[in-house]
C-alpha cells in the first residue's frame, strides 16, 4: 500500500501547488523596448516588487520606440497567460488605445507608466513623471546659466506625436523662454531661438547624427535641449567630434545613474531626474491588490521630478550628483 499512499501524497501536493498558483496574482508588464536602461530599471524594479507581494511577473517589450503591433500582441499573450493587471509605457499613444479597451472589457486592469495615452482616460490610472514639470526645470536651469547671452537652440526630440516628447519639449521652452505651452499642449512648439529640431528616438546613435545635422546648418548652436540621456550622450559626442563641446550647454531629462555620471563629469549641464522603479512597484502593488480585492487605481499618480546639476543657479531649486547618484531611478 505504501506506493498507492506516496502516489496520493504526490497528486495531493501537485493539487495543492496548483490551487496556489491559481492564487497567484499574474501581472503583465509591457515597455517600450527592452534595451534603454529606463526600461531595465522598471522591468527591475517590478521584478522586486512581485516577488515581494508573491505576484508572478510576465514581461515583454517593443522592438523599438514607436512599436505598436509588439505592444499589441504582448497585451494578447498576456490576457492569455492569464494577467489580471497589464503595466504598459504606450509606444503609440493613440494606437495602442484600441488593444487596451479589449483587455479592460474583459476585465483587466491596465495602468500606463511613464507615457499617457491618448486619451489619458483608455487606461485605468497613469502612474507617471510630470514631464512638463521636468522640461520646465531644466528650461529654467538653461535660462539662468546662459545669464542672458541670445540662445541658439536644438531640440533633438522623440518623434513625432508622443505626448511624452511634446511635454518636455514644451515644457522646456515654457522654462527657458516663457512660451505659451502647458501638458495639454499636443504639438511642439518652435521659437525664434530653436534654430535646428530632430527626432532622436530616444537612441544616442541617432542622437549622435541629429546633432551632426544641426551643426551642419548651424554652426552656432550654443544650447542643446535632449529628450533623455542617451541623445545627450549622442549630441555630446558630436560637439566634441566637432570641437564644440566646451562651448554648448546641454539640458536633458531622466537622470538615471549613467546620465547622472555625464552631469557630473561635465557633459551635461543639468537633468530632471525621474523614477521609474517606484512607477513600476507602484504598478505592481497596485495589480495585487486588485488580485485580492477587486478594487481598482484611477486617474493619476504623480511619481516625483527632481533637478540635477553639479554648478547651482539662482532661483532653480537642484541638488548635486552625489545625492542624484544616491537616488538614481529609485535606488535605495
Amino acid at each position: 500500500m505504501k506506493p498507492i499512499r506516496t502516489a496520493f501524497a504526490l497528486a495531493a501536493l501537485a493539487a495543492m501547488c496548483s490551487a496556489q498558483a491559481a492564487d497567484q496574482p499574474v501581472i503583465g508588464l509591457i515597455t517600450k523596448t527592452e534595451t534603454n536602461p529606463f526600461f531595465v530599471k522598471m522591468k527591475e524594479g517590478a521584478q522586486q516588487a512581485a516577488t515581494a507581494k508573491g505576484a508572478k511577473l510576465l514581461s515583454a517589450a517593443g522592438k523599438a520606440d514607436g512599436d505598436n503591433a509588439g505592444q499589441v500582441t504582448a497585451i494578447e499573450n498576456m490576457m492569455a497567460a492569464g494577467a489580471k493587471t497589464i503595466l504598459i509605457t504606450p509606444n503609440d499613444s493613440k494606437a495602442i488605445v484600441p488593444a487596451v479597451k479589449k483587455a479592460r472589457e474583459k476585465g483587466v486592469m491596465v495602468i500606463a507608466l511613464d507615457s499617457p495615452t491618448e486619451p489619458v482616460e483608455a487606461v485605468d490610472a497613469l502612474f507617471a513623471t510630470d514631464n512638463f514639470k521636468a522640461g520646465v526645470l531644466i528650461g529654467q536651469y538653461a535660462k539662468a546659466a546662459l545669464g542672458g547671452k541670445p540662445a541658439r537652440i536644438a531640440t533633438l526630440d522623440l518623434f513625432p506625436g508622443h505626448p511624452v516628447g511634446i511635454q518636455r519639449h514644451n515644457g522646456f521652452l515654457a522654462g527657458f523662454n516663457g512660451a505659451k505651452a502647458d501638458a495639454k499642449t499636443t504639438e511642439l512648439l518652435k521659437t525664434p531661438d530653436v534654430v535646428c529640431m530632430a527626432d532622436s528616438y530616444g537612441d544616442q546613435a541617432k542622437g549622435q547624427t541629429g546633432m551632426e545635422n544641426c551643426l551642419q546648418k548651424n554652426p552656432d548652436i550654443n544650447l542643446v535641449y535632449t529628450i533623455n540621456e542617451p541623445a545627450a550622450a549622442g549630441a555630446y559626442k558630436a560637439l566634441k567630434a566637432a570641437g564644440k563641446e566646451k562651448n554648448v550647454l546641454i539640458v536633458s531629462v531622466d537622470g538615471g545613474c549613467q546620465g547622472v555620471r555625464d552631469v557630473k563629469a561635465g557633459n551635461i549641464a543639468a537633468t530632471s531626474q525621474q523614477y521609474p522603479l517606484k512607477m513600476a512597484a507602484m504598478g505592481v502593488e497596485a495589480g495585487v491588490e486588485y488580485a485580492k480585492t477587486g478594487k481598482k487605481v484611477a486617474g493619476y499618480t504623480d511619481t516625483g521630478v527632481m533637478l540635477i546639476a553639479d554648478k547651482s543657479v539662482s532661483g532653480v531649486d537642484s541638488k548635486d550628483t552625489k545625492t542624484g547618484l544616491d537616488l538614481c531611478w529609485g535606488k535605495k
